[in-house]
């Protein structure tokens, strides 16, 4: 059950959210309007790509997809499972996904599309982050998932079933976490444009730094 975990996974999981907001924010308004938080939409402008013939951007919409894919791939070769587990490389996952946005921000400089496939590619990696635990699948990069799973709970609760209010608690972490990251990213993007993605980069860097001094401090309470 989710309330024998640490409450660190509540705010992981609103840091993660609103840095995937703030990513998907900077990409809708500098990436010519294309998401790379989640698949969905480029999925369905692939599709419509096939009847429009526009062959270059069908090429694009398909990168996107791969690197997204590629992202969740290599989370899944480094991180061994889904269920969260302390001990697990997510601080090597997070450095990884840094140093993917930084070099973003220098091809997007450039006027690079390699700059937008690295942050699908980064995105696919924080959304392989996947925690499952008490019966529930958390992603913090798309916000369906979270809605479907909250309303559920509502509604059973509403026929006199038990709500798990810290479950429900973080399922709204996510969604004000993902609405924050696209505030904030808003707000940067109009004076530093794609440089900005430097904040959600030291953002991972500090979440990579924080989980290592936590998970070192715990093994060595657990060895004495």
């Amino acid at each position: 059950m989710i309330t024998k975990l640490p409450r660190w996974i509540e705010y992981g999981a609103f840091t993660l959210a609103l840095i995937a907001g703030y990513i998907n924010a900077i990409a809708l308004l500098g990436f010519e309007h294309q998401a790379v938080s989640h698949l969905s939409g480029t999925a369905t402008l692939f599709g419509i790509g096939f009847i429009d013939s526009n062959y270059d951007n069908l090429l694009h919409l398909f990168i996107i997809l791969i690197s997204f894919f590629l992202g969740s791939s290599f989370s899944g070769f480094l991180l061994h499972g889904s269920a969260i587990k302390l001990g697990r490389h997510y601080d090597t996952a997070l450095t990884i996904e840094a140093g993917l946005l930084i070099l973003a921000v220098y091809l997007l400089s450039k006027g690079s599309l390699y700059g937008h496939y690295l942050t699908s590619v980064a995105c696919g990696l924080q959304n392989a982050f996947a925690t499952t635990f008490s019966g529930a699948v958390v992603r913090t990069t798309h916000l369906t998932g979270i809605f479907t799973d909250l309303g559920i709970m509502v509604g059973r609760s509403l026929r006199g079933n038990e709500l798990d209010k810290r479950k429900a608690l973080l399922f709204l972490l996510i969604i004000i976490g993902f609405i924050v990251g696209a505030s904030l990213a808003a707000y940067a993007f109009h004076s530093l444009l794609f440089s900005s993605l430097m904040i959600p980069a030291f953002m991972c860097l500090l979440l990579a730094i924080i989980y290592r001094i936590y998970r070192f401090k715990q093994m060595g309470v657990m060895k004495s």
